[in-house]
């Protein structure tokens, strides 16, 4: 038996996932996530070591997901919201740990792959998925491949600027990158939940609810934050025409995007049809760990 381990390296929680030849999952364990470095490394080795001893298996392919990206000029992880993976070699040091090759890519990215090969995203040539939470993140999907691009920041649509924005959007709120206006800023959770309760305020569980009883602020809050998610998707599509887009993260659970984000982005497509499939991810919070066991599913 060939084994596929996958690992979501998280904030904090990290999930494992182990598949055979088949893609049937064999295995999956959850585990808190270090807050530093080396327990982070010993933790990751220990998952690995430890799902192989329970399957009789030795030699799976390691793929892990990381809220992050490896530079491709340093080699060194960059951008990750977990600090202490940054300026690290998190690949090098997990593979002489392991002794065989390891492959990372960003979480939004194996995302993407998951829900494009046996999620919402099935059967279609082109996919983008998008993440919508703590941050925002995106992958694209083309014919089965990951495209990360030359700088490895293919779908990070996150840190590109509001598009179409009114005078009253100018120039933005400030974004973790440095930037003004980013889409992360106006469209995660702690945007969504600043928006309805005030600055301050990041947990915008129970929006949803708050709206349907009768909370003006949670109702126009949700209005904007639609609208927003309409105009960034809609340039995304002007870009690449996806068939499908995949929404995942903890705000895809928002039922309303379904119906009002694609009638939204009508308007803002370049074209005389507007036809965008907008769905939410099949796997859940597990796109992400399926997806890095299919980071060696390709050379």
């Amino acid at each position: 038996m060939t084994l596929r381990i996958g690992i979501d390296l998280g904030g904090t929680k990290t999930e494992i996932v182990a598949l055979d030849d088949a893609g049937a999952v064999r295995l999956r364990r959850r585990a808190a996530t270090p807050g530093d470095y080396d327990g982070i490394l010993r933790l990751l080795a220990e998952l690995v070591s430890g799902a192989e001893a329970a399957l009789g298996a030795q030699g799976a392919t390691v793929g892990v997901g990381i809220p992050g990206s490896l530079s491709p000029a340093t080699g060194l992880v960059r951008n990750a919201n977990t600090q202490c993976l940054n300026g690290r070699a998190l690949d090098r040091d997990l593979e002489t740990r392991l002794g065989r090759p390891v492959r990372l890519s960003n979480d939004a990215n194996c995302l993407a792959l998951s829900e494009a090969a046996d999620g919402a995203g099935a059967g279609h040539g082109v996919v983008f998925a998008v993440i919508l939470g703590t941050g925002v993140g995106g992958g694209v999907v083309v014919e089965g491949r990951l495209i990360e691009g030359r700088n490895r920041v293919g779908g990070e649509w996150g840190h590109n600027p509001l598009p179409w924005a009114r005078p009253e959007e100018h120039p933005g709120p400030r974004c973790w990158c440095g930037q003004r206006g980013c889409l992360e800023a106006w469209l995660c959770g702690p945007a969504l939940a600043a928006d309805w309760k005030g600055a301050g305020h990041r947990d915008a569980g129970g929006i949803a609810e708050a709206a349907a009883a009768g909370d003006e602020a949670a109702k126009a809050a949700l209005d904007r934050h639609a609208d927003r998610l309409a105009r960034a998707l809609a340039a995304v599509t002007n870009l690449i025409d996806p068939d499908a887009i995949v929404l995942g993260g903890g705000l895809s659970n928002l039922d309303h995007l379904y119906d009002e984000v694609p009638r939204r982005m009508a308007p803002y497509v370049f074209g005389d049809v507007a036809a965008v499939r907008l769905v939410r991810a099949r796997h859940g919070d597990s796109s992400g760990v399926f997806g890095a066991a299919r980071l060696w599913d390709r050379p």
